[in-house]
């Protein structure tokens, strides 16, 4: 078990850092900022990187929705869901703290955003919450759909890292202007922590949204691939 939380405190860790990292670091950047593309791309690369890392280790969930989503759909095991969730949030609050402590290095910086998720003003593009509730949950259903089909009997193997990374990226290409792109609880925990009270008080939605939607592609997923074999 030690093992398996370490590969997902690593992957978390990775994710948050990297993904959250290009938004912070890279995404503006003068004349050079890879702009929502990039920041997409790099989310999608993590997922990916880590997949095949750690996957065979842990299972890759570096996702609380993830981790709740597979249990819903008969992946995996109930009494292991709770020291997934909080491994995977340990992971994302270490990674936000040294991207704070990096950050703050630039004379001048300040935090703003962060990298937060956030609906209402908080929102990039100003979405009012029930769209961003709804555009949350869809998003992680959706995610959770392709984990779950991919790694089903009859899929091929050793592939899933592949759709799964670029539907995190496809994720984040429409989802960023709308809330940041959460689909992820420990994700949006960490850099909050550090953005401050008005992010720390949106954070229920972005817990309550993605694992909804990550439970229902579960049930859903599990009668579709009623597949015994595979669980």
């Amino acid at each position: 078990m030690q093992r398996r939380l370490g590969a997902e405190f690593f992957g978390t860790f990775w994710l948050t850092f990297a993904g959250c990292g290009s938004a912070v670091f890279a995404a503006g950047f003068p004349s050079l900022g890879i702009g929502f593309l990039g920041v997409s791309l790099a989310f999608g690369l993590t997922v990916l990187t880590m997949a095949y890392a750690v996957g065979h280790v842990s299972g890759g969930h570096f996702n609380c929705a993830v981790t709740v989503g597979l249990w819903a759909g008969g992946r995996f095991k109930g009494t292991d869901v709770l020291p997934y969730i909080l491994t995977q949030v340990a992971g994302a609050i270490a990674a936000a703290a040294v991207l704070y402590v990096i950050a703050s290095g630039k004379p001048g910086w300040v935090p703003e955003g962060f990298a937060s998720n956030g609906y209402g003003d908080l929102s990039p593009g100003k979405y009012s919450l029930l769209s961003c509730f709804l555009s949350e949950v869809i998003a992680t259903f959706f995610f959770l759909y392709v984990i779950i089909g991919t790694t089903s009997k009859g899929a091929a193997v050793g592939f899933a890292g592949i759709p799964i990374g670029l539907c995190l990226t496809l994720i984040h290409l429409f989802l960023i202007p709308v809330t940041n792109a959460s689909v992820n609880p420990a994700r949006s925990t960490g850099p909050a922590l550090f953005a401050g009270g008005a992010y720390i008080a949106q954070l229920w939605l972005f817990w309550l949204a993605p694992i909804l939607g990550a439970a229902v592609a579960g049930v859903i997923s599990r009668w579709q691939h009623d597949t015994p074999d595979a669980f």
